[in-house]
């Protein structure tokens, strides 16, 4: 148990680096093994890939995790995860990569996260996952689609005619969201040290321009505009001191899901920023494994 938790202070400390700087895959504990490069879906000639990580000696199905990395919707990498620790308690983590804003604007990232949890679903057999107990974690922007998958499941207008595994749900059982942008108009009339809204904020590439020129998609790209009372319960984190993505974008996923009537709880991390150090990891590390064992392992 212990050295599952180093691990994942390793991941979440990688994953706090800048935005585009290299990073390394995450050394594996023992028991666990990589397949890399899993192709999910083909949009025309781009191959959209994931690693999938498992335990080596995999008994019946075990519940799964998609981990979506971030870096603004327009950088970053799949080997860019924290979420490896969860492997040596019982879970299938497929972290994934997804087109970026330069390549496609918005809702292409949406329809390539929904892909991957289909294709996990539907080769459930094939990599030992339980395919009825799916969960989402993503960090940064990738917490912003890991939302947007929890509370967009079978949403028509997003689920997008990526891959070849159509005829499956989309839909996940459990959600965790590390410092995740949500509402891209009520974040511009809070403290952020990007000027959000403007041509070069990472939200406005994402739309195709800025926020406010493109109200609609921006609507559409909120999580909180699909919130329903049968969303899976979710597991909100955030840094204490986030210049950048302020806490009220947690605080507002959270009161709109509770007043749907749906379980969200918000874990802040003390004296943390927009990504947390390895000390503030380990301590988050045990919650999220914990949230993610109640809600993917019961009956």
């Amino acid at each position: 148990m212990r050295r599952s938790w180093i691990l994942g202070v390793i991941g979440i400390a990688l994953c706090g680096r800048a935005a585009g700087q290299s990073v390394e895959p995450p050394r594996l504990p023992p028991g666990v093994k990589v397949l890399r490069d899993v192709e999910y879906a083909r949009v025309g000639e781009k191959r959209l890939l994931l690693d999938l990580y498992l335990p080596e000696e995999a008994k019946g199905p075990l519940p799964g995790v998609v981990y979506i990395h971030g870096g603004g919707w327009r950088r970053g990498d799949k080997k860019q995860q924290t979420g490896v620790p969860l492997v040596a308690e019982g879970f299938v983590v497929a972290s994934i990569n997804h087109r970026f804003s330069q390549e496609a604007i918005f809702p292409a990232q949406i329809e390539d996260c929904k892909a991957a949890v289909r294709f996990l679903r539907a080769n459930a057999r094939k990599y030992s996952v339980d395919p009825e107990h799916l969960g989402v974690w993503g960090d940064s922007s990738g917490g912003h689609l890991s939302a947007l998958t929890g509370t967009s499941g079978d949403v028509k207008e997003l689920e997008g005619m990526v891959g070849d595994h159509l005829d499956q749900s989309s839909r996940v059982q459990a959600v965790c969201v590390y410092y995740g942008p949500i509402d891209f108009i009520s974040i511009m009339n809070q403290k952020s040290d990007i000027k959000r809204g403007s041509p070069q904020a990472p939200e406005s590439q994402l739309l195709g321009g800025p926020t406010l020129e493109h109200k609609d998609l921006a609507v559409k790209a909120c999580p909180l505009t699909y919130v329903t009372k049968d969303d899976p319960p979710f597991l909100i984190v955030h840094g204490e001191k986030d210049n950048r993505v302020p806490l009220e974008q947690a605080e507002a996923l959270r009161d709109a899901l509770q007043a749907a009537g749906v379980e969200a709880t918000i874990h802040i991390v003390e004296g943390a920023g927009h990504g947390f150090n390895a000390a503030q990891s380990a301590k988050v590390m045990p919650t999220v494994a914990a949230f993610f064992t109640r809600h993917l392992k019961g009956k």
